[in-house]
């Protein structure tokens, strides 16, 4: 919740008759709801939901290379003409995703696990392969964007969605799920598309080696890539093969690119990010906004630069953090009641360790289907801002999770606590090994601990046993 703003979620309606439409990579016809006008629309949509779900990583040198990239790729794929954008998004998951009309998302978490250039490339041609071939068109048409959960996995009631302002349709985009066939197809366009700007896309197949590392090394590590990218058994072996087949085809001394990649990612945030708010013994703080509250006991915490959502494991009630829309406490409340539709059950001001808030006690009544959820909110008026709180339940659920909103909500308060305010990020450094031997005592002798040694070898794409020699560059991490 680095930037907490507000925007509302703008639904695109695409509307227009069923047709077929010839598949770029395929030639074949296919049905498909998505004319490419269609495509560009929904991908405009989705791309600032996406971006302010998320945040975007700044970091000019990386983004002038995937940029530069991005573009000499597009350039020679199968539909140049789309007008494609590449963004680095500010999130430690390891993932890449496509959105229809053009865009390419890569996290920094994803970024940080990449050992050379033609591992990216090989990415970023499976990711523009998608576009290409229309998979997020087709699965779109197909499932008419199923909802993502909304916080960790959490089966949340539908009736509590519309209170978050998650962008549906954008993150919706992003959690897309692509077939067997799909991936293998994006798979071959990758070996493609790096090989035909002059990449070793054997390099492809080692990175989903990690990727693979990353899945069994437990530890609630396991990259989204993997869930969003169903991996078949052989994939690597394909991809080997498909590859060794265009190098073939066209013979050149295709670039690997590996110091130089090192070289550019020196310094990138590795991890959470505390300055963007973290928990902490159970209390999250945010540094930059100088804020703290409680969070309930064995509650799950997601955290993005529009909110904190909170919620319970079995998924009966969720509480939010964002800010609200007007000047006071009382205005927002006001305004949140005639935005949703709410009855009001009871509502007063109160103060919150000092600061002036307004408490609202209110249900909101599905016309359709009768639901009910109760929602207590807050706002809370600190540093120019107003922040609301919303704790949402049904009826029944509100006498059970009603003490934890409350202990939540009346903690809020300033953070002066300077510990906590300084708070830095882990960030990767690169250092250059000084005596050849195995990549475990290199990493040793760079005062790596022993309890992170493996999550370091992943990092570095090898085995602790893999041999390294004097001068070459390895990764480590440090604040």
């Amino acid at each position: 919740m680095r930037r907490l703003i507000r925007f509302s979620l703008v639904l695109l309606v695409l509307c227009g008759a069923i047709s077929c439409a010839v598949n770029p990579v395929t030639g074949k016809k296919q049905l498909i709801l998505l004319s490419e006008d269609q495509e560009k629309a929904l991908g405009l949509q989705s791309d600032p939901e996406i971006v302010a779900s998320m945040g975007l990583y700044e970091d000019p040198v990386l983004q002038k290379f995937i940029n530069e990239k991005g573009t000499e790729m597009a350039n020679i794929s199968h539909r140049p003409n789309l007008g494609y954008e590449f963004k680095i998004v500010d999130s430690p998951i390891i993932n890449a995703f496509a959105v229809p009309g053009g865009y390419v998302y890569f996290t920094r978490g994803i970024m940080a696990h990449f050992n050379n250039e033609a591992e990216f490339a090989g990415v970023l041609g499976h990711e523009i392969g998608h576009i290409t071939a229309r998979h997020s068109a087709q699965q779109y048409s197909n499932q008419m964007l199923a909802q993502v959960g909304l916080v960790l996995g959490v089966a949340l009631s539908k009736e509590f969605r519309q209170f978050s302002d998650v962008a549906q349709l954008g993150m919706g985009m992003l959690f897309l799920k692509f077939g067997r066939d799909h991936e293998t197809q994006s798979d071959r366009l990758g070996v493609e598309y790096s090989t035909k700007i002059g990449y070793d896309a054997h390099e492809m197949a080692g990175f989903f080696n990690t990727l693979h590392r990353l899945s069994d090394d437990g530890g609630g590590r396991v990259p989204t890539f993997m869930s969003t990218h169903p991996d078949p058994i052989d994939r690597n072996k394909k991809v080997g093969e498909e590859s060794k087949k265009w190098q073939a085809a066209r013979p050149d001394n295709y670039k690997v690119g590996r110091d130089s990649y090192l070289r550019m990612i020196d310094g990138l945030v590795y991890g959470e990010d505390p300055r963007q708010g973290y928990v902490e013994a159970g209390v999250f703080y945010h540094p930059e906004l100088k804020f703290q509250f409680p969070i309930p006991l064995d509650w799950q915490t997601e955290n993005s630069p529009l909110q904190v959502q909170m919620a319970p494991k079995d998924g009966k009630a969720l509480m939010l953090l964002s800010v609200a829309q007007g000047n006071s406490p009382q205005q927002a409340g006001q305004t949140l009641v005639e935005q949703a539709s709410l009855q009001v059950v009871e509502s007063g001001n109160v103060s919150v360790n000092g600061l002036s808030a307004f408490r609202l006690l209110a249900d909101q009544v599905n016309a359709e289907t009768n639901a009910t959820v109760r929602v207590l909110a807050y706002f809370i008026q600190y540093n120019g801002l107003v922040y609301q709180f919303l704790g949402l339940s049904d009826p029944q659920g509100h006498l059970v999770y009603a003490g934890a909103f409350e202990q939540t909500m009346r903690n809020f308060r300033a953070l002066t606590d300077t510990s906590k305010m300084n708070a830095v990020p882990e960030r990767v450094k690169i250092v250059t090994v000084q005596q050849g031997g195995t990549l475990e005592q290199a990493l040793r002798a760079a005062g790596m601990p022993a309890t992170r040694l493996r999550e370091l070898s992943i990092l570095n794409g090898m085995e602790l046993t893999d041999p390294v020699t004097k001068g070459m560059l390895i990764k480590t991490v440090g604040k």
